[in-house]
């Protein structure tokens, strides 16, 4: 995939007030912990997570996403009277039907020219997105998007803690589900535009190239549904993900440098997805990548699914951690499994 006329004209973030450190959830299974005599401080001493984000009150994934939208529209030159295209791409959503971009732009006001859609795709949403409206972009079907997504982990914590306090369950039994203590909420949004729409003809950066790599063969590695009113459930092989993805990774990193023309010492900037600690180290000694030139959030925000990878980018480009002119590579992953990369230049 390449891209000449894409830009990221604006991006934003919403994180909730309330932290839960990964002390306090271990203090919440202290029966668990004192029954089968594990060691406190495990939880943030294997994943590197000292704390992450909720919200108090029960929040939808379509107000998440808007709180992040309305910070990302009041960055942007463009009225929401022009948005195009509303892709609403997290792995939470208001319910099966109608689509949670359908909320999105009720509670944003958008125009009735705007199309609206959900896409998803585990933790890959918001790049499969940006791809897609990209791609319309670049074709001449609209002029720009509205990328959101909303997360919020706090039902699938709250009901893995009441799961994890059953006093049948083994040092075994309980390792599928210690993965789902990594995760977060947050939120995030990005303006896509033709890059005729910015004065600059780059706005905060223009988007080159991008390539994806598939592996369906590990589908079952990380599974998540409903589990009852307002419940999640989500079990993982951590260890064989962690295997498979830095292997798929691996291989659409030999794409990516073929696409871009860009070797490991090209991007001055290296943005994942935040997983954790283990995840983040291996990937880099896979991909023979400076970790110097990592930006992290996984320590401060846990794993917050398809928001993770794009509210990084946002936090980078405040901190100033991104400046004007650096290239970026934004690696994704997603559980299925499938990896996607995209080339920017700032």
């Amino acid at each position: 995939m390449h891209f000449s006329d894409v830009c990221i004209e604006s991006i934003a973030y919403s994180l909730p007030p309330e932290r839960w450190s990964s002390e306090a959830i271990e203090e919440k299974l202290s029966a668990l912990y004192d029954r089968l005599n594990l060691p406190y401080g495990r939880l943030e001493l294997m994943t590197g997570i000292k704390e992450r984000r909720f919200w108090p009150q029960p929040v939808s994934a379509s107000e998440a996403s808007a709180l992040a939208a309305e910070e990302a529209l009041a960055k942007s030159n463009l009225a929401k009277g022009e948005i195009d295209l509303l892709a609403h791409t997290a792995v939470c959503r208001d319910r099966l039907e109608p689509a949670t971009a359908a909320y999105v732009h009720q509670r944003l006001g958008l125009s009735g020219k705007a199309q609206v859609f959900d896409l998803s795709n585990a933790c890959l949403g918001f790049l499969n997105a940006m791809t897609l409206a990209g791609g319309m972009i670049q074709s001449g079907q609209i002029r720009n998007a509205l990328i959101v997504a909303g997360e919020n982990g706090k039902p699938l914590i709250e009901n893995t803690i009441n799961l994890l306090l059953n006093p049948e369950l083994t040092r075994s039994s309980i390792k599928p589900y210690f993965a789902n203590l990594t995760i977060g909420a947050g939120a995030v949004a990005a303006v896509l535009c033709h890059s005729s729409q910015v004065a600059d003809g780059m706005g905060l950066g223009q988007l080159l190239a991008g390539v994806v790599e598939t592996d369906t063969r590990h589908n079952e590695l990380c599974e998540g549904d409903a589990a009852g009113e307002n419940a999640l459930q989500m079990q993982t092989d951590s260890e064989e993900l962690l295997n498979a993805g830095i292997g798929v990774a691996g291989r659409a990193w030999e794409k990516f440098k073929k696409t871009t023309g860009w070797s490991e010492d090209t991007p001055d900037r290296i943005i994942t997805h935040q997983v954790g600690r283990a995840h983040q180290r291996g990937l880099f000694q896979a991909l023979n990548l400076d970790s110097k030139k990592d930006f992290s959030t996984y320590e401060f925000l846990g794993n917050v699914g398809s928001v993770s990878l794009p509210i990084t980018l946002a936090l980078a480009l405040e901190k100033g951690a991104v400046a004007k002119g650096d290239k970026v590579a934004l690696l994704g992953i997603g559980s299925g499994l499938s990896s996607m990369m995209l080339a920017l230049q700032m």
